[in-house]
C-alpha cells in the first residue's frame, strides 16, 4: 500500500464479532504485510497502542501489548501438569507463540508443530517477534491439516496443544470434531495432557460447549478454565484442559511453575488453580442443551 495515499488520513481495522452488531476497531499506523494464501486472508499492520497486531481472515490472532496473555495459558497449564514434558506436538499456533511457551521448559526435547498453511509461519518469522521461537534446533514444523495428522500418530506426545483460529474460519472448525479429540487422545502416550482454546464465553457460548463436551466424551479428565485476553471477543477466553488421568489442580508441578513465574509476565503458580474457577454463568452455561 502507498503511504503517501494514507497522508492526512486514518485508516481502520474493524473485526465484527457474532452476530455483526459489536465488535473491535483498531488504527492502522502502518500496513506491513497482507496477502490471500489458498487458505486464508494474513493482514499484519502496526497499531499505536498496541504495536504490532497479526490477523488472519479479519480475525485479531496477536497483537505485541496482550499475546502473552493467551500464549501463556494455553501452554503452561499443561506443560506444568504434566511431570516430564518431553515430546509436545502444538497443532496450530503459526505465529510462534505458543511454541515460545513451550520451550520455556527444560524438559522439552521435541516440539512439533502443524501449521496448514506455510505462509502464516513464513510470514511470522519475517515480522513477528513470535516467529524467533521457530529458529530453535527442538522443532518440527509440519505442514498439513492438523486433523489429518493427529490420525497417523499414535502413543507418540506427552502433551498436545490445540493452538487453532476461529472454529467458523478456514480450517478451524476441523480442529472442533470428535473425531479430532479421539486421534488426540490416541497420539498421546500414557498419562498425556492435552489443552486447546475454547473460544469466549460470553458472545457465543456454543463452540465452547461443543467443544467441553466432545472432549468430555473422549477423555477421562476434562477440566475448563479461563483467562484474560482483551483483543479478543468479551476480553474473557476460556481453554479446555484434558488429560488421561492427570489432574490440573492435584498433580501440577507447583515448585516448577512458582520458579518460571518469575520470567512470565501473566502465568503463575497460584493462577495455575484459579484459573479452574469458574463464573456462575460459564458453569451453568456448560451444562445447558447446545
Amino acid at each position: 500500500m502507498n503511504e503517501k495515499l494514507l497522508a492526512g488520513r486514518h485508516l481502520w481495522y474493524f473485526e465484527y464479532y457474532t452476530g455483526g452488531d459489536v465488535g473491535l476497531f483498531m488504527k492502522i499506523a502502518r500496513m506491513v504485510h497482507s496477502e490471500q494464501t489458498p487458505i486464508q486472508r494474513i493482514d499484519i499492520f502496526d497499531n499505536p497502542t498496541l504495536g504490532r497486531v497479526f490477523a488472519l481472515d479479519g480475525i485479531t490472532m496477536t497483537t505485541d501489548r496482550d499475546e502473552f496473555m493467551y500464549h501463556e495459558m494455553l501452554a503452561h497449564v499443561p506443560m506444568f501438569t504434566h511431570p516430564h514434558p518431553k515430546n509436545v506436538l502444538i497443532i496450530g499456533g503459526g505465529d510462534g507463540g505458543t511454541l515460545r511457551e513451550v520451550l520455556r521448559h527444560p524438559e522439552v526435547e521435541n516440539a512439533v508443530l502443524c501449521e496448514v498453511d506455510r505462509r502464516v509461519v513464513e510470514v511470522s518469522r519475517q515480522y513477528l517477534k513470535t516467529g524467533e521461537a521457530f529458529n530453535n534446533d527442538k522443532v518440527d514444523l509440519v505442514f498439513e491439516n492438523g486433523a489429518e495428522y493427529v490420525k497417523k500418530v499414535k502413543n507418540q506426545f506427552d502433551v498436545i496443544i490445540i493452538d487453532s483460529t476461529d472454529p467458523t474460519a478456514g480450517e478451524g472448525g476441523h480442529l472442533f470434531t470428535q473425531d479430532f479429540y479421539r486421534a488426540c487422545f490416541d497420539a498421546l502416550r500414557d498419562g498425556g495432557v492435552m489443552s486447546a482454546e475454547a473460544e469466549n464465553a460470553f458472545y457465543d457460548f456454543n463452540w465452547t460447549r461443543i467443544a467441553y463436551r466432545r472432549i468430555k466424551s473422549v477423555f477421562p479428565v476434562v477440566r475448563t478454565y479461563a483467562g484474560f485476553m482483551t483483543t479478543y471477543p468479551s476480553g474473557f477466553w476460556l481453554y479446555i484442559f484434558a488429560s488421561k488421568g492427570l489432574d490440573p489442580i492435584k498433580d501440577y508441578r507447583f515448585e516448577a511453575a512458582r520458579a518460571m513465574s518469575q520470567q512470565l509476565k501473566y502465568y503463575n503458580e497460584e493462577l495455575h488453580k484459579a484459573c479452574f474457577v469458574l463464573p456462575n454463568f460459564v458453569k451453568k452455561a456448560l451444562e445447558e442443551s447446545p
